[in-house]
């Protein structure tokens, strides 16, 4: 038997998330990651998320998964939460500021990361969250030094 996989674009996808994290029978749907902005912690086509919908308060450190008004999804950090939202990527060093909550659609609970279920609690989870999050001035330094170390490039 073949297994067949559909490819969606993003927003077709990402709309009918949005539609289904309404439904309080669903606890969470996974995210294949697609970019590099999250990296190293999320690598694309690799890893994977699993968002749910967001019933709590956000706090710095959270990932989240949201529209911006050009229509672009994007699942990045959140460094700043207040009135509006302030996203970073973990691969990034320049802020996106501005962010209205109502453009939040999910937040990201666990992931599977290098074939392994990881979530809050988890050492490499909190490293990002609480640590890494605030290393943003010094990000790419360190990443060009880890890729060089680990990857020769």
């Amino acid at each position: 038997m073949e297994n067949h996989t559909k490819v969606l674009p993003p927003e077709i996808l990402l709309e009918e998330y949005r539609r289904l994290l309404r439904d309080e029978k669903i606890q969470s749907l996974p995210l294949v990651i697609t970019g590099n902005s999250m990296s190293p912690f999320l690598v694309h086509g690799r890893d994977t998320v699993f968002l749910s919908r967001l019933d709590r308060d956000i706090k710095k450190g959270d990932i989240l998964l949201y529209r911006r008004d050009s229509g672009a999804y994007i699942l990045h950090r959140v460094y700043k939460a207040g009135e509006e939202l302030t996203f970073v990527g973990d691969g990034q060093a320049a802020f996106e500021r501005g962010i209205k909550r109502d453009r939040v659609i999910a937040v990201a609970e666990s992931a599977v990361r290098k074939g392994k279920t990881i979530q809050k609690g988890c050492l490499v989870w909190d490293f990002f969250e609480k640590v890494w999050i605030n290393f943003v001035p010094v990000r790419m330094p360190i990443i060009k030094i880890y890729s060089f170390l680990f990857h020769g490039k």
